[in-house]
């Protein structure tokens, strides 16, 4: 049987357009001879994947995106089939994101959970809102933005309560403050540099001091023998204060002045010569008269002693006039 020439082309046509339909499709990772194991993603906003972008986990490449469809009764909802190299163990928590990427091409990662269970071909995946490197970025800078402005907000409050507070009384007080505290802070560091004279070692004042110390507590050392006697006489002498009986010498003492206030008392209301002499004026004026007297005679036997006494054997007899007083020299007074 022969094969006309027309059968011969349109049979190389459908195989050639049969290779180009599989090669294309093979180009995007599909293929009809191996079904393999599908998982399923829903996504409001894909961030530009597209079929044959690589599947992750853990930086790892499991899989491709096999096709990209929304469902025709909710057009928020996309729907991306991912179709795995082997049918690997996903635990049914996990979770799968897009990760949108400026430099390169955008991928799916899954996040792998702990559940026991795993998730079989055909299922549905979760899945978390799409992230990328400036997203990411974005989102770390955020609350740190939001920490800024209100740094900035404060900031703005504590300016402008300086600003009320700094009026120009305050500036002028404020500046004489600085002034001052500028003279305390000279004054500190002379005062500084004097201790610091007065700290060195060998001309300080305080180094003099300790070598002032050094020495008194070296003439203690050498005269300790002697310290130890003053204080063994001290001791001695303050056991023979101890030992003496001082009750007794005070109540001797005591009846001693009982007896000097009963002898007072009776000079004072008595009737004796003592007590006459101290409270009777008469007397004491016949006792002065009678002392006058006394003194007169004295003085007389010394003036004209032949009145008295002739020792002589022709002398005569004094006649001349006795006298009427005692002499200026004999008594204190008339």
């Amino acid at each position: 049987m022969r094969i006309s020439n027309e059968t011969k082309v349109g049979a190389l046509t459908v195989i050639a357009i049969t290779l180009m339909i599989l090669g294309f499709n093979f180009l995007k990772g599909k293929t009809i001879f191996q079904p393999g194991n599908f998982l399923y993603a829903k996504y409001t906003d894909t961030k530009g994947l597209i079929v044959s972008n690589p599947v992750f986990v853990n930086g790892y490449q499991v899989g491709t995106v096999f096709e990209i469809e929304n469902q025709k009764d909710n057009l928020a909802s996309i729907i991306v089939s991912v179709k795995l190299n082997e049918p690997y163990k996903i635990p049914t928590n996990s979770v799968a994101t897009i990760q949108d990427n400026p430099l390169g091409i955008s991928s799916i990662s899954i996040v792998l959970g702990d559940a026991a269970n795993f998730i079989k071909s055909g299922d549905t995946i979760k899945t978390a809102p799409a992230t990328s490197l400036l997203g990411d970025f974005v989102n770390t800078l955020s609350p740190l933005g939001e920490k800024t402005k209100s740094a900035i907000t404060s900031l703005d409050k504590v300016l402008n309560n300086i600003n009320t507070v700094l009026s120009e009384n305050n500036k002028q007080n404020l500046a004489l403050i600085i002034a001052n505290l500028s003279a305390t802070t000279k004054s500190l560091t002379n005062s500084m540099a004097a201790i610091e004279t007065m700290l060195q070692k060998q001309n300080g004042s305080v180094s003099q001091s300790f070598d002032n110390i050094n020495t008194f507590t070296k003439n203690l050392n050498d005269n300790n023998e002697k310290l130890n006697n003053i204080i063994t006489n001290l001791d001695s002498a303050s056991k023979a204060v101890k030992d003496a009986d001082l009750n007794k010498t005070i109540k001797t003492i005591q009846v001693a002045v009982a007896s000097l206030n009963i002898t007072l008392q009776k000079l004072n209301t008595g009737n004796g010569t003592a007590s006459k002499l101290l409270n009777d004026t008469a007397f004491y004026n016949e006792l002065q008269g009678t002392l006058k007297s006394i003194n007169t005679l004295v003085d007389d036997v010394k003036v004209h002693p032949k009145r008295y006494i002739n020792v002589s054997v022709f002398g005569k007899k004094d006649k001349t006039t006795p006298l009427e007083k005692p002499l200026a020299d004999s008594v204190n007074h008339e």
